[in-house]
C-alpha cells in the first residue's frame, strides 16, 4: 500500500525531476497526454497547465494515490489503472512515466511495445532513479540479507532494476524512435530535525522501503528501521544540520516515428 502522505514527505525533492523532464518535451499541441504511474496527482496536474487544450489523463495502480489525486479538483482524468496492462487508443501524443518502471520487471518489453503503439510524432518520457547502487540501498540490501530477514526480504530487493541510459536510447531507436537520454545527479539536502529519525531513512520510507515494510510485522519493521537508520546515519553524516544525499536519475525522452508532425 503506498501512502501519499510519506511520500510527499520530500514532495520539492521528488517533483524535480519530473519537472526536468517535461521541460525536455517540445509537443504544442498535444490532443491525449498521459501520465502512467501518476501517484498522488499534483505533478500531473502541472501537465493540464502546461498544455491547458489537451485531454489530461493520469493512471496509478494505488487506490490511495488515485484518491488523493482526485481530491486536487485538477481537470485530470484520474483512474486506477496497472501501467502493465496499459494500450495506447491511437490518439495519445505524450506520454510521461516518473519514477515508476523501476518497479516494473522486465519494463523494457513495455517500451518497446510503448513506442511502436503510439502514433507516429509521438513523445515519450521516462524518467526512473538510478542509484541503486548508492549507499543508501547497498546498506538496504545488506541488512535485508541478515538471517532474520533474508528469506521474506531478500527476493523483494533487485539490485539492478533499470538500465542505464545508452541502454534506454539503444531499445528505443530500435524501436524506431529519435532519443534524448541523459542522467543527472543531484545533491538533496536534506535538514535533519532534533529527535527526528535520519533525513535518509525518512526519504527511503517513501519509496524503497514500501515492500519491506509490507513484508515484515510491526516488529520485525520497528528492528529493521533501527538497524538500517545506523548504517545509514554512518554513510551519510550530519554536516551543518543536513544531510547530503546525491541521487542519480535516468531520463529518456523519445520522438516515435517521422511523421504526423501536424498534431504537434
Amino acid at each position: 500500500m503506498w501512502d501519499p502522505a510519506t511520500y510527499l514527505r520530500y514532495g520539492d525533492e521528488r517533483s524535480r525531476p519530473f519537472h526536468d523532464l517535461v521541460a525536455r518535451i517540445p509537443a504544442g499541441r498535444p490532443r491525449t497526454v498521459v501520465d502512467l504511474g501518476c501517484g498522488p496527482g499534483q505533478l500531473t496536474a502541472t501537465l493540464a497547465e502546461r498544455w491547458p487544450a489537451s485531454r489530461v489523463v493520469g493512471l496509478d495502480s494505488s487506490p490511495e494515490m488515485i484518491d488523493r489525486a482526485a481530491a486536487l479538483d485538477a481537470p485530470v482524468d484520474f483512474a486506477v489503472a496497472d501501467v502493465r496492462d496499459w494500450h495506447p487508443t491511437g490518439d495519445e501524443d505524450v506520454v510521461v512515466t516518473n519514477a515508476v518502471l523501476q518497479w516494473v520487471p522486465g519494463h523494457q518489453d513495455l517500451l518497446r511495445r510503448w513506442a511502436t503503439a503510439l502514433p507516429a510524432g509521438s513523445w515519450l518520457a521516462m524518467q526512473v532513479p538510478g542509484n541503486f547502487d548508492a549507499p543508501s540501498h547497498r546498506a538496504l540490501r545488506e541488512v535485508a540479507d541478515r538471517p532474520a530477514w533474508r528469506a521474506d526480504l531478500v527476493p523483494l530487493l533487485r539490485a539492478d532494476p533499470v538500465d542505464d541510459p545508452a541502454d534506454y536510447a539503444a531499445l528505443l531507436t530500435g524501436a524506431g524512435c529519435a532519443v534524448d537520454a541523459w542522467e543527472t545527479t543531484y545533491v538533496h539536502l536534506l535538514p535533519a530535525r532534533p529527535a527526528a529519525d535520519h533525513p535518509v531513512l525518512a526519504w527511503m520510507e517513501g519509496t524503497a522501503l514500501r515492500p519491506v515494510r509490507a513484508a515484515l510485522d510491526a516488529s520485525g519493521w520497528s528492528d529493521f528501521r533501527a538497524e538500517l537508520g545506523v548504517r545509514l546515519a554512518a554513510a551519510y553524516p550530519l554536516r551543518h544540520g543536513q544531510v547530503y544525499f546525491p541521487f542519480r536519475r535516468v531520463f529518456v525522452v523519445a520522438h516515435t516515428g517521422d511523421r504526423a508532425e501536424e498534431n504537434l
